[in-house]
């Protein structure tokens, strides 16, 4: 399972590169024939990762209520995410997932209530539930990077 685990930190890694690269305005910009944006992406890959692997596990969650109620499943951004809020997103990024890996060594996952996601992929334990994990947050990436695409196009002065 460590395979998966370090795969969804490097996700997030990637993804923290594209935070890197695109200023508050633009993470914030939902383009046209999109419905959320790029720091919405990243929100809603920490909050599911929690819901996936804590909340089904009937284990407290590793972030505040709030971000689970502005980046779950069913949201959609909900006004400008500014600098702090960026700033502590990006370290529950990293956060998260080492208290995953510690936990997952240390085999508090005992028990995971069955789900099925919205992918039609029913899941009935923490392996399950981290890879995943690991699948959705690659696809969030993606769309993330076609955000990036269609922001610094629209962006860019035209000389």
């Amino acid at each position: 399972m460590m395979k998966e685990i370090a795969n969804t930190l490097k996700a997030r890694k990637n993804f923290m590169m594209i935070l890197d690269a695109v200023d508050e305005k633009g993470l914030n910009h939902i383009p046209q024939g999109f419905n959320n944006n790029i720091i919405w992406n990243f929100g809603h890959m920490i909050a599911t990762q929690q819901i996936l692997c804590y909340k089904l596990s009937g284990l407290d969650m590793h972030v505040d209520k709030a971000v689970i109620e502005a980046y779950r499943k069913g949201t959609k951004p909900e006004g400008m995410v500014t600098g702090d809020e960026i700033k502590r997103l990006r370290e529950f990024a990293v956060t998260t997932i080492d208290q995953l890996q510690k936990d997952f060594d240390e085999q508090r996952f005992q028990e995971y209530h069955e789900y099925t996601t919205s992918f039609g992929v029913t899941l009935t334990d923490i392996h399950e539930g981290i890879h995943f994990n690991a699948m959705h947050e690659a696809l969030h990436l993606g769309y993330a990077m076609a955000l990036r695409r269609v922001i610094m196009k629209e962006m860019k002065p035209i000389h």
